[in-house]
């Protein structure tokens, strides 16, 4: 065969490996995905094969086609043999004839009443009625036809149990509702490559190419030794791509921090800090957040069996918690009901929100003014998704002002949105157990409206207990959405993947 001068100074070029997957896809009919490579005793690394199939593509004579593709699959079997909670729910009602009080069935489900129940209404499968001072489900015609049939997503969880399925295979609505519930199911990326010679490449593999030992030094032993005479030598390109040289430099997410904290401090902010396990007690009961609240279930809370419980030392504290939580205490509330459990209280978990540090604050510096921030770490017990991880950043901060109000809450907010270069801002009502007036707030980013945090007053039940005399401002915006507005990010997930060529390319400024 004939090669022409510059096919020919491509050819010294190749390094052995390079050219090993030339004559390797050449065998294989002209391509081939590294997988087949692998299998066929080709190549032992998967890592070995695509540099090659690089340095052969930026040359003219290999192609790379990758596609990503996404199935569903069963995070545990058991899920299927177990049966949804709302299936074990309606099999109970109908075994008690069809018409159960809910404590009884609370007993008879273990706690997983709760769960069912949420989806007994949703489905339509029972109804809730109330009988003096009792709750009652009774099965309704869907739910008592659903006795001798499957449900739609039982069927999709059958279907898994099989195998994964594509995505483009499940319904998405079924597909939503169960990755919304916790470790039913999972999202599985697959990533397929497939490496095929140009018809440049397939002249190279067929223009006699040899495999040699290659080397690239020459040392005294390749002489002494007399193997010079048997190898190749790879032959330095000039013009070949070369890989930019990136200076160090600190992760996005670590410098956005830092100009957080500075755009606060610069506003006279105090950092302050709590502890990642907390009692029940500092995260949700001094907040007023009622002891029956779906925030405190398994589902949405992770609570430690080490240590088990935290003691509240406070007596004082406690007694007046608990009364604001039965009756409202002093502050003309009406409080909860219920009878206040110490133990739930005194119940170890991982903070749930920032708002503990801001609480705790309070209670140390419960004069005005005080101007307070914090980026802190919370957990909560979400499915990952593109927009959901268990253990994420909220940026709190509370303002105590003998003149604060509504409106300096607002200009707070506009002020830090502005600052961080988002103009356009939206305040929406919202509900909080903790905070009234509550607000919600949003940014106009990408010709839509998103959702960053929430804000409010607290509520006089939360300040009473520590002798706080004045209105306090408080916050809680989404760091790590913050950073998705920035930099145009559409998975959450992308924030925390070591992904190199990313955070050499993220700009410093």
């Amino acid at each position: 065969m004939v090669i022409n001068m510059e096919m020919s100074d491509v050819l010294e070029g190749l390094s052995y490996n390079e050219k090993r997957l030339l004559l390797a896809l050449d065998e294989a009919g002209g391509k081939s995905t590294p997988a087949d490579l692998i299998a066929a005793g080709k190549f032992d690394l998967e890592v070995e094969i695509m540099g090659s199939a690089s340095w052969l593509a930026s040359k003219g004579l290999a192609a790379i086609r990758e596609e990503t593709s996404k199935f569903y699959e069963l995070s545990d079997p058991k899920i299927v043999s177990e049966g949804l909670p709302e299936r074990r729910a309606i099999t109970i009602i109908n075994e008690n004839g069809g018409k159960m009080e809910m404590n009884a069935l609370s007993e008879a489900m273990h706690g997983e009443d709760k769960i069912a129940v949420g989806w007994l209404k949703r489905k339509g499968l029972a109804d809730i009625t109330k009988e003096g001072a009792l709750k009652f489900l009774s099965l309704t015609d869907a739910g008592r036809k659903t006795l001798d049939s499957k449900m739609p997503d039982e069927l999709f969880l059958e279907k898994l149990l099989a195998g994964p399925v594509p995505e483009e295979e499940a319904d998405p609505k079924i597909a939503k509702d169960l990755r919304g519930r916790q470790g039913m199911i999972q999202e599985k990326i697959v990533n397929l490559r497939e490496i095929s010679l140009t018809d440049e490449g397939v002249k190279a593999a067929r223009s006699g190419i040899e495999l040699k030992k290659q080397v690239t030094d020459v040392t005294d032993r390749l002489i002494q030794s007399g193997e010079w005479k048997d190898v190749d030598y790879r032959k330095y390109d000039v013009q070949t791509f070369a890989p930019a040289m990136v200076p160090a430099k600190k992760h996005p997410l670590s410098r956005l921090g830092t100009e957080v904290r500075k755009l606060f401090t610069d506003m006279g902010f105090t950092e302050m800090a709590s502890e990642y396990v907390q009692p029940a007690f500092w995260n949700l009961d001094v907040l007023f957040t009622p002891q029956d609240h779906p925030a405190r279930d398994l589902q949405d809370t992770f609570y430690l069996d080490n240590p088990k419980s935290i003691h509240i030392d406070d007596e004082e504290l406690v007694a007046k918690v608990k009364a604001l939580q039965e009756h409202g205490g002093d502050t003309g509330s009406t409080g909860w009901g219920g009878t206040w459990s110490r133990e739930k209280a005194e119940m170890a978990l991982l903070r749930t929100h920032s708002t503990v540090s801001s609480i705790r604050y309070i209670a140390e510096h419960p004069g005005a003014p005080q101007k307070a921030f914090s980026i802190s770490r919370i957990f909560r017990k979400e499915s990952i998704d593109s927009t959901h991880l268990p253990e994420f950043t909220q940026i709190e901060g509370i303002v105590i002002d003998e003149h604060a109000n509504f409106d300096m809450l607002i200009s707070i907010i506009e002020e830090f949105y502005s600052r961080m270069g988002f103009d356009q801002i939206r305040i929406r009502p919202a509900y909080f157990p903790y905070t009234e007036p509550s607000l919600e707030l949003e940014v106009f980013f990408n010709g839509k409206w998103m959702e960053l945090g929430g804000a409010g007053i607290f509520r006089p039940e939360v300040v009473e207990p520590f002798g706080v005399k004045y209105p306090v401002l408080a916050w809680g915006f989404g760091f790590e959405r913050l950073a998705m507005l920035k930099w145009d990010i559409r998975d959450i997930r992308e924030l925390y993947i070591s992904d190199l060529d990313y955070l050499k390319k993220n700009p410093v400024l």
